[in-house]
């Protein structure tokens, strides 16, 4: 297996997902179960596949926000279920054509501009495929209600836990920061330090993320319950807590274990685990316990006050929000719609030479591929056929041994509605294949008893072709570019911070290292995908990486003067910026040798 087959079989790690297997099950065996019951399995069976693209967008983000994200899949795909169906009664494969194409331009051209309209223009374009691909009996309007129907079940399922366990989502996140401010510490002055403030970054970053609801609602209601007060006090102190544990991580030198330990110690005092907690019984570090000579150093000093103001009440500090995430321009935005466009109309007409009626599968799995905004497209497509060569396995194995029973059939497609949730967090080939039965399934229930399990193999590889053509001969720059300019952004940002932390007000300095620190963790994704790809063999790709860890040691550099700084007492003069100027040479030369000479894009 070469290098790069073993990063597109790449594996996301997170705990076993019971509950997202439970919602999965439930969401897609309950609609089956009522029209069997009932003898309207066909409205029963639209509402399945939208439990289907529910569950595919299910996650562990904050229940507002898998609302709205739920309610944005439901609406696209049910409109675009709708325009494929009149566009299919029609009559005309003109209209059809038409009708794929219009919905792929708009959902291209809306995908790349956030996470929420991504899956919108996505499943936008998905509900036209299956519209004008599946042959639809009784009213026009009802398939489209019923894959509704199936989504909300989704999003019901998804978001009652707020009922009983409101902020515990936002709680794990800000906890997370602190577990790992403690890791970091831990491994302050050993190689693995670099890597543990990244993760403490990570952590921060998302925790953000998973605050900005509740940091909005806050600017707007000068009341809040006294769990986000607290949320929102801790999430303060993290933020302060990141200044200091990079200070350290710059200074180098180990810390003992009482100091390392300490931000444990405050998110325990700050966010009890539970009612059972005594929080009196976790003696938060005093600097009499803390060595004389580790408290020369200002981020200790810094640190250990932190950890007494852990201790203080809730107050209303300024909680920073991470800057708002770059998105590639209109031109790249206008480029991937008419690929896309193009791609799902070469999948179509191929469809119709090869099979004639019901050809939704070929454009569904290029929908489904070409998504460049959800990782390395290379490492999709050979998910993609990995996981329907298991599913069609898989579920030619369950039919010999099962038959065609109805009730055998949903117990089939619950057990392949858990795998797609679990897949969903783990492994894109491990939802693909338990999306191959379920559709293999939903398509037997609906009428349709052909053996197609070549055919659906057949169609994923031709899918994943025209996508692989498309990106890497018609845009094969398209990762480096994006890479180049998320790095070049990176860079402003440190330099900026560089510049106007020393002169800074507190708010400001937090707000440009923190918007540092960002960007830079963007830029490393965005190079981490680039190098995924495969690349024109004439273009060698810069070490984006190394630019982006000399930036890092600046940042921490930077942050462990301004600390140091701040600390001494007033009227004194800073001393010269000796080290100061030799880390900026540094960052120069790292910036010189690694980022490309080019333009920055629009949109950049």
């Amino acid at each position: 297996m070469t290098t790069r087959l073993r990063r597109a079989l790449g594996t996301a790690h997170a705990g076993f997902p019971f509950a997202a297997a439970l919602r999965g099950v439930v969401a897609l065996a309950l609609p089956l179960l009522v029209g069997l019951w009932t003898g309207h399995m066909g409205p029963a069976v639209f509402a399945g596949i939208g439990a289907l693209w529910g569950v595919g967008q299910d996650s562990s983000s904050p229940y507002r926000l898998r609302m709205r994200r739920q309610l944005a899949v439901g609406l696209a795909s049910a409109l675009g279920l709708l325009l494929g169906e009149l566009a299919l009664r029609s009559g005309y494969r003109a209209a059809v054509a038409g009708c794929l194409v219009a919905t792929a331009l708009v959902g291209g051209l809306i995908s790349l501009r956030g996470p929420i309209l991504s899956v919108t223009g996505m499943h936008l374009v998905l509900g036209a495929t299956v519209g004008s691909g599946i042959a639809l009996s009784g009213p026009w309007w009802q398939p489209p209600l019923a894959l509704l129907s199936g989504v909300l079940l989704v999003t019901f399922l998804s978001t009652s836990p707020w009922l009983w366990r409101r902020h515990r989502i936002e709680s794990d996140s800000v906890r997370a920061v602190y577990r790992t401010a403690a890791q970091a510490l831990t491994a302050v002055g050993t190689p693995q330090a670099e890597s543990a403030r990244r993760s403490m970054t990570l952590a921060l970053n998302d925790a953000h993320d998973v605050m900005a609801p509740d940091l909005t609602a806050a600017t707007r209601h000068k009341q809040e319950d006294p769990d986000a007060r607290r949320l929102r006090k801790a999430l303060s102190l993290a933020v302060r807590l990141g200044e200091v544990v990079s200070a350290l991580v710059s200074e180098g030198r180990p810390l003992p274990p009482g100091v390392a330990n300490l931000p444990v110690t405050m998110a325990e005092r700050l966010l009890p685990a539970g009612k059972g907690t005594a929080t009196e019984q976790v003696p938060v570090p005093a600097e009499k316990a803390v060595p004389e000579h580790d408290l020369r150093s200002p981020a200790v000093r810094a640190l250990v006050g932190l950890g007494a103001t852990a201790d203080a009440e809730a107050d209303a500090d300024e909680v920073l929000s991470v800057p708002a995430r770059q998105r590639p321009g209109r031109t790249d935005r206008s480029r991937y719609a008419v690929l896309l466009a193009a791609c799902v109309l070469v999948a179509y007409i191929s469809s119709l030479l090869l099979h004639r009626p019901r050809g939704y599968w070929l454009p569904m799995t290029v929908v489904f591929i070409y998504k460049p905004d959800f990782g390395p497209v290379l490492r999709r497509a050979v998910n993609r056929c990995v996981g329907t060569v298991v599913g069609v396995a898989a579920i030619g194995a369950v039919a010999l041994l099962t038959g065609n029973t109805p009730y055998a059939l949903i117990g089939t497609l619950a057990v392949f509605g858990a795998l797609m949730a679990v897949g969903v967090r783990h492994h894109y080939a491990i939802a693909t294949t338990g999306l191959t039965g379920i559709v293999f399934v939903l398509v037997d229930l609906l009428g349709d008893h052909r053996t197609l399990y070549g055919t659906r193999i057949l169609d994923t590889t031709l899918a994943a072709a025209i996508v692989l053509v498309a990106n890497f001969l018609v845009w094969p720059d398209s990762p480096g570019n994006w890479a180049a300019a998320q790095t070049d952004a990176a860079l402003l940002a440190v330099r900026r911070y560089r510049d106007l932390a020393p002169s800074a007000t507190t708010t400001q300095r937090q707000q440009l290292r923190r918007a540092a620190y960002s960007l830079l963790a963007d830029a490393r994704r965005a190079a981490a995908q680039a190098h995924a790809e495969p690349t024109p063999p004439k273009r060698r790709l810069p070490n984006w990486e190394a630019t982006i860890t000399a930036a890092e040691r600046v940042c921490d550099a930077v942050t462990a003067e301004v600390l140091a700084g701040t600390a001494r007492p007033a009227g004194s003069r800073r001393p010269d910026g000796h080290r100061e100027s030799g880390v900026q040479e540094d960052a120069g030369h790292g910036a010189t040798a690694s980022t490309p000479r080019r333009p920055r894009p629009r949109g950049a």
